[in-house]
């Protein structure tokens, strides 16, 4: 989810505690009252952050339908039901009414909020402070919190969790000085597979066939049919901390570093991990990304915006980019990760682009490669995202 990490766990297992528990009033996993769900006020909304505050957003005409004034730095994921999002705030997850355009007082409580993960038809929410998984159905948002169940390492770390098929969960190990790798409970909360092959493990991606990437300073993990694979990294240090995948493509992308001393690096290659060889190829773009840069188009191209103010198209069987659309003007990352920095977001086949520095939000038509839309925002947007 960013750039900044808290360090974590070497050999050490992780005690799971596993609890089940119907959120709501008494429950001590969230805050609810169960509101009735409200009516629709955008049929397709989008979520940008400021500093102050949420907008929601109409993608068909890119307009601001809704500003929520919300202190602090916040940070906002799909919740995977398509009305919701996840809103990271300094108490816990928050339940945004995307649709609704209303931030419900619904809440997940959680020290350090981090990662927000939809997969088998599941949620996940991590809590850094706690080392907590909280797993719910996102169907049953709209009417109270869902019922929950709960996973808690031995040590909190900033992590991952991942809700496999046939309710296991890919979670991560760590403690505050290391992060060495990952392992999958089963549906009693066992351990039926570990690897600690996998130093500054970070970030998650889906592939096709249920595959799931983890990244690694010195490549990947892919874990897949009850086994778990390591990706070699061609450099000694060759770090994969975010990756963007999709459900029809058994190729990952995901970025790489190869400094790790660097306060700042700007990297101007791209990973594509191929999770049915377990290859690994490189593709150089000319130019820098930055953690937000990554996604996937509808026919599974990946997409990078570089700071170079293009998206830049890649077949992921080729390794090779097939188009660069121009968006923007130049721009560079900042040193702090939090500040805002241009922002990809891709729906269907539009991929939304964030631009900080003009207030603006551009909507380019993948297929044709034009930016069909562009719209003057009240606020610099930060995050974006959508339900």
């Amino acid at each position: 989810m960013n750039e900044a990490m808290s360090r974590v766990l070497p050999g050490a297992m992780v005690a799971v505690a596993l609890t089940l528990s119907a959120c709501g009033q008494g429950d001590p996993g969230g805050r609810s009252k169960a509101p009735a769900p409200a009516a629709v006020k955008v049929s397709e909304p989008l979520v940008a952050t400021y500093d102050g505050g949420l907008l929601i957003l109409d993608a068909k005409t890119l307009k601001a339908v809704q500003r929520i004034p919300l202190p602090g730095f916040n940070r906002v994921n799909p919740a995977g039901n398509g009305r919701h999002v996840m809103v990271s705030t300094a108490t816990g997850f928050r339940v945004l009414d995307a649709a609704g355009a209303t931030l419900t007082k619904d809440e997940f409580t959680a020290p350090k909020p981090g990662h927000v993960v939809h997969h088998a038809g599941k949620t996940v929410l991590f809590s850094d402070g706690a080392g907590k998984a909280t797993v719910f159905d996102p169907r049953g948002l709209g009417a109270g919190l869902p019922p929950s169940t709960t996973h808690t390492a031995q040590h909190p770390h900033h992590g991952v969790a991942v809700a496999l098929a046939g309710g296991r969960l890919l979670i991560t190990l760590g403690d505050e000085e290391k992060r060495p790798g990952i392992q999958v409970l089963g549906t009693n909360g066992e351990e039926v597979a570990r690897s600690e092959d996998c130093p500054g493990v970070h970030g998650e991606a889906a592939a096709k066939d249920g595959t799931v990437v983890i990244g690694c300073e010195n490549g990947a993990l892919l874990y897949r049919d009850g086994k778990i694979t390591k990706v070699r990294a061609p450099d000694r240090y060759g770090r994969i901390g975010n990756q963007a995948g999709h459900e029809d493509s058994p190729v990952v992308l995901g970025d790489y570093k190869t400094d790790p001393d660097a306060e700042l690096e700007r990297p101007e290659r791209v990973s594509l991990i191929d999770t049915r060889s377990g290859d690994l190829e490189l593709v150089d773009l000319g130019t820098s990304y930055t953690f937000r840069s990554l996604g996937r188009g509808p026919h599974s191209e990946a997409l990078v915006l570089g700071t170079d103010g293009a998206l830049h198209v890649i077949d992921p069987e080729r390794a090779e980019v097939t188009k660069k659309i121009k968006v923007m003007d130049e721009w560079r990352e900042p040193l702090e990760w939090q500040q805002p920095r241009p922002t990809l977001y891709v729906r269907d086949h539009t991929a939304y682009v964030t631009d900080p520095a003009g207030k603006k939000l551009h909507a380019i038509d993948i297929d044709s490669g034009k930016v069909t839309l562009t719209a003057q925002l009240p606020h610099s947007p930060n995050e974006l995202t959508g339900a």
